[in-house]
């Protein structure tokens, strides 16, 4: 089999967001609008001006993790091992390792062990406190990858994107290519953030970017966007591996294009977005009508908001009109490097039960931007195909194109 004819398909999904525990609970939020942003407040920040964030409450690592995983792990790692676990298990796969050298491990983060690094540095200027031992290992962003390979045996190629916003896109697209390109016939892909440490957020308060109350992608009067943290790993793998051992493909990953725009650190373009749409398909081999909805980057920022709109416009030209594109981040906040791999696990269930999930908290539309993003609640709507869009500090651009597959797969 060639390269070109190694088709790959996802067979098992798992996330742990502020919408609560499991792909289930996020897409069930995603889908009735409610949101798990709400009031969170730092001890050791007493000046915070935001207060609203996608917080994970009631998270008790040790239900989870072995007395030696959690003594080598920084709050991000430990959310991609949960997420791992459950897309194990949707997967069919036998937790218990090895999955051998075949299967590989690539888990995005912007950030890495946020709360180590915070943690650490606050305990030795205030304090003079020991550090650590294991605070590199638990800081370093291929912590998560690094730890998923681990705890499963997968011995083939294991790496961390960290590409700010784009990261768990890229996760999942570079997965595809390593596939296709025969390095490996499964890849656990995703990404994880846990970046809501008090040296952040006001790091983020000081960019000006942050909704003082509600995230309003596309929306009038919108203001800003919405942290949060969390993590989503999907099994991805080559199709007649999957159904050589009697997996149930859930949707083929069919398209991945990524670009730069080369150009400002924080301001977007509409070219580069343009572009990297404008690749996913011809790399899926569809058309823009073919597409049934798109999980929009969709921020809630003034800037991105237009310039993902132009964007749209430009791919899908009149049709842009009538195609379902909605923003799921009121629902699980901006998770940054795993947000791409959050929101196309979203995609995947809109995709598996013909429901686009709607952009919350929209009041009313802002002539720049789209005119319909699937205000307030969730619409029934063919989908055939869909796009995921995540668009990255730094000016870096992706998007993944998915489509159904029969129950053998072979559609």
């Amino acid at each position: 089999m060639t390269s070109a004819t190694r088709r790959v398909v996802i067979t098992g999904m798992g996330a742990i967001t502020a919408a609560g525990a499991g792909v289930e609970a996020l897409w069930e939020a995603a889908r009735e609008g409610r949101s798990g942003v709400s009031e969170l407040r730092f001890p050791r920040y007493p000046r915070q001006r935001v207060s609203r964030s996608a917080h994970i409450s009631g998270f008790d690592p040790a239900a989870h993790l072995s007395e030696q995983e959690l003594k080598t792990t920084d709050r991000f790692a430990q959310l991609a091992l949960v997420a791992a676990e459950e897309a194990m298990r949707h997967a069919g796969l036998d937790t218990q390792p090895p999955l051998g050298a075949r299967c590989g491990a690539i888990i995005g983060s912007g950030i890495g062990g946020a709360w180590t690094s915070d943690d650490g540095h606050y305990n030795f200027y205030m304090h003079d406190a020991r550090p650590d031992l294991l605070a590199i290992a638990k800081v370093m962003p291929n912590a998560a990858a690094s730890q998923v390979s681990m705890r499963y045996g997968a011995r083939g190629p294991s790496l961390a994107i960290s590409s700010a916003c784009a990261s768990g896109t890229q996760s999942v697209g570079y997965g595809l290519q390593m596939i296709r390109a025969g390095m490996a016939d499964m890849m656990l892909v995703g990404g994880s953030e846990a970046l809501l440490t008090p040296a952040s957020f006001r790091a983020w308060e000081a960019l000006r970017v942050m909704a003082p109350q509600a995230c309003r992608p596309f929306s009038d009067k919108r203001n800003g966007m919405v942290l949060g943290e969390g993590a989503a790993v999907l099994v991805i793998e080559e199709l007649d591996h999957a159904l050589a051992r009697g997996a149930t493909p859930l949707a083929e990953v069919a398209g991945y294009g990524t670009t730069s725009d080369a150009g400002d650190l924080l301001r977007p373009t509409v070219e580069g977005p343009a572009a990297a749409m404008a690749a996913a398909l011809a790399d899926a081999g569809l058309a823009p009508e073919e597409i049934g909805y798109v999980n929009a980057h969709g921020t809630g920022t003034v800037l991105n908001d237009i310039a993902e709109s132009e964007a749209l416009r430009r791919v899908f030209g009149a049709g842009v009109e009538t195609l379902a594109v909605s923003s799921t981040k009121p629902i699980h906040g901006h998770a940054l490097g795993a947000a791409g791999a959050i929101e196309l696990a979203i995609t995947v269930r809109a995709l598996l039960d013909d429901i686009a999930p709607p952009t919350i908290n929209w009041l009313e539309a802002d002539p720049k931007c789209l005119a319909d993003p699937v205000p307030n609640t969730a619409r029934p709507t063919r989908i055939d195909a869909a796009l995921s869009n995540s668009f990255a500090f730094g000016g870096i651009n992706a998007t993944i194109a998915i489509r159904k597959v029969r129950a053998d797969g072979r559609g």
